[in-house]
This record gives structure tokens, C-alpha cells and sequence, in this order.
């Protein structure tokens, strides 16, 4: 199957493009790689250098390659600089989706696709662990920008005769081999941690130890990057639509993050802790029982220990991120413009 895969240079999405190639399927990555990596795409894709806010590049790249599948990551997905840029946000997530469809529109040859969403678009669900039924009610705009998709695309389900599932993820952690985390700025925890046990940071900043949790910080619940991976190549194959939660169904609190990222690494994390960030909610936890009845899915590496693990690996093999030597020249043609 050809499948088009928005920000493939991403984090998750280099790691979704890789799979997707190894099952068999025929892959075009679109990225403006203004956050995604040149070195990250694997050498097998057709790499498309595009920005979702120019409907032309979209349109040109989707009439030049016709694809029969999507996968849709190309997002901006930090929460605080949603908060402190929402129309930013709005116009690249909602606006870049919105070109997309009408783009896949004027083709006609989509069927499927699959969106990579958000737990954030829960806000604060009245209990725990979160359910798909539950209300979507968002903290932040970058949740509301991912719910505004999901609304998109169903709305535009019956008129285009698209198969749209939402894969409600929440938070991604680990590493796959040579492909890693690698964001500039970074502001996801298990990296800032990595980060501070290597000396690259003084410091990781706690924000907030006075939640209604066991130990006063944020309970998130942590996935490996390739169990996400694996449920967008399931979700391209069933024959089902909606939405799936993607988690292990166990929380983990920032402390015991630090905790666990100091025993893996055998360094200390320091820390101090500054106040709470706009738009978290105490807990985040899923209820990933649908994904596994009808998708067939279940976490591979489950457990905290190993995402850090294989994550601190990574960071280690490449202290510069994908800048370091060894992560360049995995590709030998320039992206097509």
C-alpha cells in the first residue's frame, strides 16, 4: 500500500515510517522539517520537503504520488507554547489539516487514515483511568487543536467516504535503534532528565509538587515509542474507525521519572522545583482496553525502566542528537523540494 506519512522526520513518526517500510508498504514522508529530522527519515521513503501551510505543496505532492493511505503526525504539540502562542497553533494544527483534507479531496485516492491525537484533548476527565467515552473537554489549545481535528476529519468522514481512527496517545518515551528524541527546545521530562544526568542541563525543573497526587507531582502514563508505532501499522489494517486510547494503563509521577532515570543512568538528576505550568492536569492515565480488543494491540515494553533505558542508550550513542556525527548520512539524495 502507498502510504503518505505527514511529519515522517518527527520523533514518532521516523519510528512509524521505519516500521511501516520493514511491513512491506510503499512510504512518502511529507515534512517541512522545521522540528523533524533530515537524518531520521528512513532512506527507503520518498521524502517530500513541504509545509502544510502552503495548500499548494500539499495539493502538488498528493496529485504527484496518489496515495490509498494516510497518516497524519505533522503537528506543533508543546502545551506551554500553546498556551502562549494559540493562533499559532490553530493555524499550523487545524489550518495544515484542513489543507490536507481538501488536498486528499481533489485526489480521491484516500481511504484510510490515521491520526495521531492526544490524551490532551480529556483535559481533566472526571476519573481515572481515562475511557474513549469519556467527555473531551481540553486544558490547553494544543489539545483543542487535535480535537478540532478529529472533529474535521469526521465531519468530513461521510462526504469523502474516508475511514478516520484516532489514536489517543499519551506519552511517548524511549527510543528505536537509531532513531531517538530528539526536540529543540526539549520539553518532554524522560530527555530533560537524561539531559540533567549527563550534565548537558544544571538542572531539571520540576513544575509543581503540590498536585492532588501520591507524591505531589504529575502522574503521566508512559508508552514506548515503538508500541505507538506498531498500533498506527495495526490501525492502517483493521477495518474499524474511531477512536483508541494508546497507554499501559499505569501512571508514573515526575519523581519517580527522576528516580528511575537516576538508578538506569547511575548519575544523579538534579532538580528544583518551580511553579505549576499552565494547562496540567494532575493525572493523566489511559484505559487502552479498546485498542487491544479490536485492534490487537498490547505494549511490547510496558515497563518504565525500559523506555529510560533504551532512551538513556540513545542519548548516549548520539550526545548531540541527530547533530552528532554518527547519526549523519543516512541518507544520500537532498529532499525533494
Amino acid at each position: 500500500m502507498k502510504v503518505l506519512v505527514t511529519g515522517g522526520a518527527g520523533y514518532i513518526g521516523s519510528v512509524t515510517t521505519r516500521l511501516l517500510v520493514e511491513a512491506g508498504h510503499e512510504i512518502v514522508v511529507f515534512d517541512n522539517l522545521e522540528r523533524g529530522h533530515f537524518e531520521a527519515v528512513d532512506p527507503s521513503a520518498v521524502l517530500v520537503r513541504g509545509d502544510l501551510r502552503r495548500p499548494e505543496e500539499i495539493r502538488r505532492a498528493v496529485g504527484e504520488h496518489r496515495p490509498e493511505a494516510l497518516v497524519h503526525f505533522a503537528a506543533y504539540a508543546y502545551v506551554g507554547e500553546s498556551v502562549s502562542d494559540p493562533l499559532g497553533y490553530y493555524r499550523n494544527n487545524v489550518g495544515g489539516a484542513l489543507a490536507l483534507v481538501e488536498a486528499i479531496a481533489a485526489v480521491g485516492s484516500v481511504r484510510r487514515i490515521v491520526f495521531s491525537s492526544t490524551c490532551a484533548t480529556y483535559g481533566e476527565p472526571p476519573e481515572m483511568p481515562i475511557r474513549e467515552t469519556m467527555p473531551q473537554r481540553p486544558a490547553n489549545p494544543y489539545g483543542e487543536t487535535k480535537l478540532a481535528v478529529e472533529r474535521l476529519l469526521l465531519a468530513a468522514q461521510g462526504p469523502l467516504g474516508l475511514e478516520p481512527v484516532f489514536l489517543r496517545y499519551f506519552n511517548a518515551a524511549g527510543a528505536s535503534r537509531d532513531l531517538g528524541e530528539d526536540h529543540d527546545p526539549e520539553t518532554h521530562l524522560i530527555p530533560l532528565a537524561l539531559d540533567a544526568a549527563r550534565g548537558h542541563r544544571p538542572h531539571l525543573e520540576i513544575f509543581g509538587d503540590n498536585y492532588d497526587t501520591p507524591d505531589g507531582t504529575c502522574v503521566r502514563d508512559y508508552v514506548h515509542v515503538e508500541d505507538l508505532a506498531r498500533a498506527h501499522l495495526l490501525a492502517l489494517q483493521a477495518e474499524v474507525t474511531g477512536a483508541f486510547n494508546l497507554g499501559t494503563g499505569r501512571g508514573h509521577s515526575v519523581r519517580e521519572v527522576i528516580d528511575t532515570a537516576a538508578r538506569v543512568s547511575g548519575r544523579e538528576v538534579p532538580y528544583r522545583v518551580g511553579p505549576r505550568r499552565p494547562g496540567d492536569p494532575p493525572t493523566l492515565v489511559a484505559d487502552a482496553t479498546r485498542a487491544h480488543e479490536v485492534l490487537g494491540w498490547t505494549p511490547r515494553s510496558p515497563a518504565l525502566e525500559t523506555m529510560i533505558a533504551d532512551a538513556w542508550e540513545w542519548h548516549c550513542r548520539y550526545p548531540e542528537g541527530y547533530r552528532s556525527p554518527a547519526a549523519a548520512g543516512w541518507r544520500r539524495a537532498e529532499p525533494s523540494r
